[in-house]
């Protein structure tokens, strides 16, 4: 195989799994009309990335619908096929400024957007799935609206930092990770844990919350689960394959 062949199968086989992470957000519920927003880089430096097409419902996602964009190309967006305003300027800041984030999902998913809205948004660690993620989480209290001004994505950019979380006060949640299968897994456990501490403030009852140690201890014993999200996303989309098969093409 040349190298040119290497990097289209590669190209492809990324394709596959972010149009297989679309249709998998729709069956868990993370999906909101048309909008919201799944990118993936193509180039090492980030600037080349996949994402979807504006206003396209994520259940129709396929692999060719996805759209091959250039972070550092100024007119993105005087084309006639540019992505959602909001979109680029979240992605496209994110892949052009942190190449680690290889994989960025951004989804206003019911249990982590509620949990955005508290005065006090903060994840705190009450049982395994919330402690996963001790350290790991960054909070944007800057909300200014839709994010659509360059400003507001150097912002996000820059919170997220090399977190693989970040909880978007008054606005949802964006996920990192270097691959579309550890995303795929941050958000599934990170909306898991959302719901837990949501349920466990409307007891009305005193939160056992961790020691900071405990959580540390915690969420360092998860580090060595990383092969469970492949397996997992492996497993979802050998479903997808007997039911929704064309999200290949």
């Amino acid at each position: 195989m040349t190298l040119a062949q290497a990097q289209t199968s590669d190209e492809q086989e990324l394709r596959e799994d972010l149009a297989a992470a679309f249709r998998l957000a729709v069956k868990f519920g993370w999906h909101e009309s048309v909008g919201n927003h799944f990118s993936v880089a193509v180039s090492d430096d980030g600037s080349k990335f996949l994402m979807n097409p504006k206003w396209r419902h994520f259940s129709d996602i396929k692999a060719s619908d996805l759209l091959l964009l250039d972070a550092t190309d100024d007119a993105v967006m005087e084309r006639e096929d540019a992505p959602d305003p909001s979109a680029w300027c979240i992605h496209g800041t994110v892949h052009r400024s942190n190449p680690a984030a290889r994989v960025l999902f951004h989804c206003h998913a019911p249990n982590a957007t509620a949990l955005a809205t508290l005065q006090d948004p903060t994840l705190k660690p009450i049982d395994l799935n919330t402690a996963r993620f001790y350290g790991k989480v960054a909070i944007d209290l800057g909300f200014g609206g839709m994010a659509d001004e360059a400003e507001e994505g150097r912002r996000i950019a820059e919170t997220l930092g090399n977190k693989p979380i970040l909880i978007m006060g008054n606005h949802g949640v964006s996920v990192a990770a270097a691959t579309v299968a550890e995303a795929f897994e941050h958000l599934y456990f990170f909306e898991r844990a959302a719901e837990t501490l949501l349920k466990a403030y409307s007891t009305g009852q005193p939160l056992a919350v961790m020691s900071d140690n405990l959580a540390a201890k915690t969420a360092a014993e998860w580090e060595p689960y990383v092969g469970m999200g492949y397996a997992h996303f492996a497993h979802l989309k050998r479903e997808l394959d007997r039911t929704q098969p064309d999200y290949r093409d």
